[in-house]
């Protein structure tokens, strides 16, 4: 009798061992597609004019009618830390668009910050209006967009309603040539009036390809200075700096 069970048992044991193996061989369970998207805005145009923004939503071969999330964020040259942040529709065919115009001359970016299947993805071009930018028009931002290494773009998600003694997210995206950066060194240095001399340094963590976030309790009102400083041991060394507002 007890040899029948044995018998059972390794029989029983055998077929989940077959089942597993089918489905590691089959390789659905892990597979990870690439999440691309195609942002379609004019490189020139007019003073006033409606400049169209698409962007087509892909993962792998699928059109993406149902991402979390895709917000157009518009700026002037030089003047990042004051960039505007417009929706998009949803066309549900894949596309999201949005309007906007400009009423001066000058050299605009345009990015779209796209979540979808647990992916983050932030393609930006640039539309010249009118003239263009001349020569000493772009005043510095608190930005300070420095010149980045090529194919590297930073998005860094301001705090809002951050308030004394509660605890603040501070939430990062990184790209490498239109793909998440990860397991980089992320390190927010902040600064602010309130600290004095004191520069607090925080350590983020990746909590999904390419998004480095980290929580501090900043403890008195005040506007705030971020540093972000980037490494990835491959040379790569960048910051950008911004600054936001605790209640």
């Amino acid at each position: 009798m007890k040899k029948r069970y044995k018998l059972l048992g390794l029989l029983i044991s055998l077929g989940i061992l077959s089942a597993c193996g089918k489905e590691v061989d089959d390789g659905s369970a892990v597979e990870v597609l690439p999440l691309e998207v195609e942002l379609t805005v004019p490189e020139k145009a007019e003073v006033g004019d409606t400049v169209n923004m698409e962007a087509l939503v892909t993962y792998g071969d699928e059109k993406v009618a149902d991402a979390d999330k895709v917000v157009y964020e518009v700026w002037e040259d030089g003047k990042k830390d004051d960039s505007v942040v417009i929706d998009s529709v949803n066309e549900k065919d894949g596309t999201y668009t949005a309007e906007t115009s400009f009423d001066h001359d000058g050299l605009f970016h345009i990015q779209v910050h796209v979540d979808a299947k647990n992916l983050h993805t932030m393609p930006v071009k640039q539309v010249t209006i009118g003239e263009g930018a001349q020569v000493g028009d772009a005043e510095p931002s608190e930005s300070h967009d420095h010149g980045h290494a090529e194919g590297f773009a930073l998005h860094f998600v301001k705090p809002e309603n951050a308030v004394s003694g509660k605890e603040t997210e501070m939430m990062t995206h990184l790209e490498i040539d239109g793909q998440p950066l990860e397991k980089a060194d992320v390190r927010y240095e902040v600064s602010s009036d309130v600290l004095g001399e004191k520069h607090l340094w925080i350590d983020a963590d990746e909590v999904k390809p390419g998004e480095y976030n980290a929580v501090h309790l900043f403890e008195e009102a005040g506007t705030y200075t971020v540093k972000i400083h980037v490494e990835n041991g491959e040379s790569l060394h960048e910051h950008e700096e911004f600054t936001f507002d605790v209640k």
